[in-house]
């Protein structure tokens, strides 16, 4: 256990896709040029290592009686560790967490697994997060996750999944970016999908989001060329032990979650992720207060 650590994002040990999934490894390439919240990866030969097995009894429901194992007591000791310096990063004595999938055939360009396998928002603690990753882990191996890969003749024996534990930026607004209109194809501008608080209200489809548009040929700093604002009746909060719907405060329902400014950022900064990777991408990003933070990087895989 001594020579196991967990590579961190902006690493070499996490650029690899094959070794901590294709969402982990982009948002560690991309780390170097963007503004990536910290966070450390858990690749599968980890699990393999410490012969974690999520059908041992108890692994993920928060019994404690399952840290008492050799193999729950070895891998709480290196959550432990890890979170440690997170901790450290972040200037926070414990900081809320997502933990998140990160598929080892995710976020190509021919396949994307979102929302296929599970995530976990605010999560605190050693023990909480690490019930996290090996419920992250069972999800794997669901009958939605495997009927998945099975259709689109993807080896089950080449599958495998690493969790990613990143710090969780508490949002005052989360958007979903495209540097192509996932709909008609149009790649003159981007499509931004935006809501109040957390993403999860804009990734789960619980609010209709306001959209923007952005044109990508305008070289002004403010090249917002479309709004619709949208009667946004519910947001996507943290609380202690998670998160939370809760009904958006009367006046900001039909207000821009967005600005002019911070519109124009966001598609900014999709079009220079876009030039990085090559291709059309699908973009989640949050503002804390004035801070833009990029929080995932995928191919827009709509597209012909």
């Amino acid at each position: 256990m001594a020579n196991l650590e967990f590579p961190w994002l902006g690493e070499q040990g996490a650029h690899d896709a094959r070794s901590v999934g294709g969402k982990a490894a982009n948002l560690s390439l991309l780390a170097a040029d963007f503004r990536v919240p910290p966070g450390f990866c858990i690749p599968p030969t980890a699990f393999e290592a410490l012969d974690l097995d999520v059908s041992a009894p108890n692994p993920g429901t928060g019994d404690a009686s399952y840290w008492d194992t050799g193999a729950g007591e070895r891998f709480a000791a290196l959550i432990g560790a890890a979170y440690s310096d997170l901790a450290g990063k972040t200037g926070t004595p414990e900081p809320g967490v997502a933990v998140r999938s990160s598929g080892i055939d995710e976020d190509g360009q021919s396949a994307s697994l979102a929302g296929l396998h599970d995530t976990f928002l605010n999560v605190v603690g050693v023990h909480p997060i690490a019930d996290a990753a090996l419920k992250c882990l069972a999800s794997a191996f669901t009958d939605r996750a495997v009927a998945y890969r099975r259709d689109r003749g993807i080896d089950e024996r080449a599958a495998g999944l690493a969790v990613l534990v990143q710090h969780l930026v508490p949002a005052d607004v989360s958007a979903v970016a495209f540097s192509a209109d996932p709909v008609t194809g149009d790649r003159s501008q981007v499509v931004i999908n935006a809501n109040w608080g957390l993403g999860e209200s804009v990734a789960s489809g619980t609010v209709t989001p306001d959209t923007f548009t952005v044109s990508k040929a305008s070289k002004a700093s403010k090249a917002l060329s479309g709004t619709a604002v949208s009667d946004k009746a519910v947001m996507t909060v943290p609380v202690p032990g998670g998160v939370k719907e809760v009904n958006v405060p009367k006046m900001m329902r039909s207000m821009p979650c967005l600005n002019e400014g911070k519109a124009t950022e966001i598609g900014q900064l999709a079009v220079a992720l876009e030039q990085h990777m090559g291709y059309p991408v699908d973009v989640e990003c949050a503002f804390m207060g004035d801070v833009l933070y990029l929080l995932q990087c995928r191919p827009v895989t709509t597209l012909g």
